[in-house]
């Protein structure tokens, strides 16, 4: 494939994301939903409702997405859980897009990484190794998205706001962030973190962003059952009310 079709491809695969819903379709490890046949089946009905692009992790839960969704699917590998996890070497960036995941997804903060590789190093070895795909850097702040820009990346994302120190967590999607990435940013601003009600959805959409990516509030279903269990307010927090 030459660079010019790689370039049209990829512009393909981002308009396909322009101005809508991307679902994450990710369970935690020890629940039910930990199955990549289950995560697999997410997807699809995430699609069947609308959904213009799934967000998911693992390599078999990947490989089986693409096999089953026709729309582009945002691959990521969670190794570890503090620090720099989300696809975190090079290599792990590598099998991701092995999977046939059109967009890979890595921390793109300015923190350590694993492998000792900066962020551009990463992404030029990925590029070399898997020519034609796309790179999300999950930032924490503005200063991360800069510096992603300047890495070579080719979607921004807020993945990581308010998990890495630099931003208090807000109770919604951090929006004063989304402003200030979307005023210097010259890359697509995917917007993604805590986005519970189509409400926040549309706010993020109307200040900017390239597309949302809706996670807990679609496809966890252990955290929505607990939001309805606070609001029925049982005191013994069991459950709902006696009829």
């Amino acid at each position: 494939m030459t660079q010019a079709n790689e370039t049209d491809t990829s512009q393909a695969v981002l308009d396909r994301l322009k101005g809508g819903l991307i679902a994450s379709a990710q369970a935690y490890p020890g629940e039910p939903m930990r199955d990549p046949r289950t995560m697999d089946e997410v997807a699809q009905a995430c699609v069947a409702g609308g959904a213009v692009g799934i967000r998911a992790q693992g390599l078999a839960d990947l490989a089986l997405i693409n096999q089953h969704v026709d729309v582009p699917v945002i691959g990521l590998w969670k190794d570890g859980h503090d620090g720099v996890f989300i696809t975190p070497t090079l290599t792990h960036a590598i099998a991701v897009a092995a999977t046939g995941s059109q967009i890979v997804a890595l921390d793109g903060t300015r923190r350590p990484r694993p492998d000792g590789l900066t962020l551009a190093q990463t992404v030029e070895g990925l590029r070399a190794a898997r020519p034609g795909t796309l790179i999300m850097a999950d930032c924490g702040s503005a200063d991360d998205a800069r510096a992603a820009q300047d890495a070579g990346v080719d979607v921004l994302g807020t993945t990581l706001a308010g998990y890495t120190g630099e931003r208090p967590k807000t109770d919604g999607p951090d929006l004063e962030l989304v402003d200030e990435i979307v005023g210097f940013a010259s890359l697509p601003l995917v917007v993604e973190g805590r986005i519970h009600t189509p409400a926040q959805a549309a706010q993020a959409m109307g200040r900017g962003a390239f597309a949302v990516v809706v996670g807990t509030a679609i496809t966890h279903p252990t955290t929505i059952t607990s939001w309805f269990v606070s609001a029925v307010g049982r005191p013994d927090g069991s459950g709902a009310a006696r009829a």
